[in-house]
């Protein structure tokens, strides 16, 4: 039986839903939350900026920025798990097809992060941000724009 998930995420909450042959209706199997994707910088870091002393200077410390900024580097770590639990479900044939609605950063964070594998069962990209929407709201949204199992060409919507 063809099973096809949708994710819908961003990079505070990712929620999967599929939708079987059969129903033709998605239902809701596994809602992830991220609070620290909704977090401020300043709630991130708990310690001041690095410190470094230039050649021959010993009176005079310096302060360096950091290259990645907590706000990213939390995003990212959630997308990678995100990637690393589509893949090991792929791995396992809970699907075979795969649809994602995501914010535009967000969806190109997630293709950074996903395996070949993944990205071939594809079956449409949304690039809305829709992962706050109330329940009913949210099935209305699918019911509207979801694709259907047995679908194989990748498609773009916005």
């Amino acid at each position: 039986m063809d099973t096809m998930w949708i994710l819908i995420a961003d990079q505070s909450r990712a929620r999967f839903f599929a939708i079987d042959g059969e129903s033709r209706r998605p239902r809701e199997i596994e809602d992830r939350v991220n609070p620290e994707g909704r977090a401020h910088e300043r709630d991130l870091v708990t310690d001041g900026p690095g410190r470094y002393f230039g050649k021959g200077e010993r009176d005079h410390a310096h302060t360096s920025a950091p290259r990645v900024l907590p706000t990213e580097h939390e995003a990212d770590r959630f997308t990678k798990a995100l990637a690393d639990h589509l893949d090991k479900a792929r791995a396992q044939n809970h699907y075979t097809a795969l649809q994602i609605v995501a914010p535009p950063k967000f969806l190109g964070r997630l293709r950074h992060f996903m395996s070949d594998e993944v990205t071939k069962r594809i079956v449409a990209e949304i690039d809305k941000d829709v992962s706050w929407y109330e329940p009913r709201a949210l099935e209305e949204f699918l019911q509207e724009h979801a694709k259907r199992p047995g679908l194989t060409p990748k498609s773009r919507a916005r």
